[in-house]
């Protein structure tokens, strides 16, 4: 079946832009992600590396200025110019250079014994520099002649960042500091090579998860894009297509691609019946409103037609008028079917609600009714449309049934713990077994032979079956213990025993 309607056009922007977007969102997250890992990978290994080094530069520099502090035990010297000697011999005898040891003793009025003795300052400046240099360089080499016990960094001209590790120590009468550095430049090359390898192999590593991510999205949303295509197709009236089913029946695919292609198929089916009872409703329309006019254009057709003519039309248009009206019942009440306030259950005690119900039956034709045991207790229901649903299957039961010995009866039994089981016998003809599932459909008849005068327009049996599914219960129809005639029953939930004392 095709419809008439047009595409929608945001559905079609959605099927062009859904599935891009997906693959787009799907490789910003994964490279989000990989950055962010990545950077924090980088933080902590760049940190630990800078540490590690640090550490092992202060337990050389504490070995440097122990060995420093030993060395001038040994030589002895007791006065301050004996001590400045014997410093000045040890850390001549350690030059200074690129990747060596800053060696300096400070000694109370001298100046400092050190192996690079620049670092303090230089009363001309060196080649290349400027007074105003050499005056900046002098100052921060001074800051050096203030001791600063343990560990610190400073910034030494010439060198850069250093690490020095200072002491104090005690000769005779006299206490010196005695200090060694080392340059961090290596603690930073290290660092910045760390730095270097992370942003080449975090590079290589990133081009090759966006591209996996890029594949990956595209090979995730390819279903969705067969889905907004098919979806598309669907829109444009076409019921036929479907998505093809992964042959993994646990992927998340292929439920996604059963889900699809079952609503698919609902769809179709609703679409099916949607047509065919609108078929269905306008050929019954049709046949009143075929008999009204052909008896309205007898009518005029006579100049002056008697009283018994006009009588005749009269009654023929009202009994057509009174199908219409009932038929338009009908259909307003199976639309309403899916409503939710279609039903609004109440407490129904069985006993003298289905008394009064099978007194209502016995006006409406002359039939042999019965009443079967009834079980104490009560249901929750909707009385109304209880009352309806069983007076439905007892008119279809007289329709089937002849005057005035025909058998019309009404059993009621308890099922199970909470449900109660309604069934009406008749001694009919009974349903043939192919029937049994159709009679509850819409405008369906058994009898193909039986007039619409008195089968009516096949709907009460639908109506029955629109009750029992809104109050959660279910229709259908058995073969009777008998083996004569036909048997339906409508089972409902929610019966409630009677309470002791009622």
């Amino acid at each position: 079946m095709r419809a008439t309607r047009t595409p929608r056009a945001p559905l079609l922007r959605l099927k062009a832009l859904m599935p891009a977007s997906l693959r787009s969102r799907l490789t910003v997250w994964v490279a989000a992600l990989l950055l962010v890992s990545a950077a924090a990978v980088f933080v902590v290994v760049y940190a630990d590396t800078g540490s590690e080094l640090r550490h092992q530069i202060d337990r050389d520099l504490a070995g440097d200025t122990g060995q420093l502090a030993q060395a001038l035990h040994a030589a002895g010297g007791q006065s301050t110019s004996e001590i400045a000697r014997a410093a000045s011999r040890y850390v001549n005898g350690q030059p200074y250079m690129a990747n060596s040891k800053l060696l300096f003793v400070l000694v109370p009025g001298h100046p400092p014994a050190s192996n690079h003795p620049e670092v303090f300052g230089t009363a001309t400046p060196e080649d290349g520099e400027s007074a105003a240099q050499q005056t900046h360089e002098n100052q921060a080499g001074r800051k050096l002649l203030a001791p600063h016990l343990g560990y610190s960094t400073a910034r030494i001209a010439d060198v850069g960042r250093m690490r020095i590790h200072e002491r104090s120590l005690t000769l005779g009468n006299v206490s010196v500091i005695v200090g060694a550095g080392e340059p961090l430049v290596l603690v930073e090359r290290a660092q910045h090579g760390l730095a270097g390898a992370f942003v080449l192999a975090g590079a290589i590593v990133l081009v090759f998860a966006l591209v996996a991510s890029y594949l990956a999205g595209a090979r995730v949303s390819a279903p969705l894009r067969r889905m907004a295509t098919i979806a598309a197709r669907v829109d444009a009236g076409e019921l036929s297509p479907r998505m093809q089913v992964p042959p993994d029946p646990r992927s998340e695919l292929a439920v996604l691609a059963e889900s699809f292609n079952h609503m698919l198929d609902r769809l179709a089916h609703a679409f099916t019946r949607q047509h065919e009872f609108v078929a269905d409703a306008s050929h019954e329309l049709r046949t009143p409103l075929t008999v009204i006019r052909g008896q309205l254009e007898v009518l005029a057709a006579q100049d002056e037609p008697d009283a018994v003519e006009v009588r005749r039309v009269e009654g023929v248009v009202s009994a057509e008028i009174g199908r219409l009206d009932r038929l338009v019942e009908d259909l307003l009440l199976l639309a309403q079917a899916e409503q939710r306030d279609f039903v609004r259950a109440e407490t129904v005690p069985l006993r003298p609600f289905l008394g009064e119900l099978l007194h209502g039956l016995e006006l409406t034709a002359r039939r042999r009714f019965e009443l079967g045991p009834l079980p104490d207790g009560s249901l929750q229901a909707d009385p109304d449309r209880l009352a309806q649903a069983l007076r439905n299957l007892a008119r279809n039961a007289i329709e089937h049934t002849s005057e005035p010995a025909g058998l019309v009866r009404l059993e009621v039994e308890r099922v199970g713990q909470e449900r109660v089981r309604f069934a009406v016998l008749d001694d009919g003809p009974g349903i043939p077994d192919a029937q049994r599932e159709r009679i509850f459909e819409r405008f369906h008849r058994t009898d193909a032979a039986r007039s619409r005068n008195s089968g009516g327009a096949g709907l009460g049996l639908a109506i029955v079956r629109a009750i029992a599914e809104a109050h959660g219960g279910q229709v259908r129809a058995v073969e009777p213990a008998s083996g004569n005639g036909a048997r339906v029953e409508l089972i409902l939930p929610g019966y409630l025993s009677p309470t002791p004392g009622s």
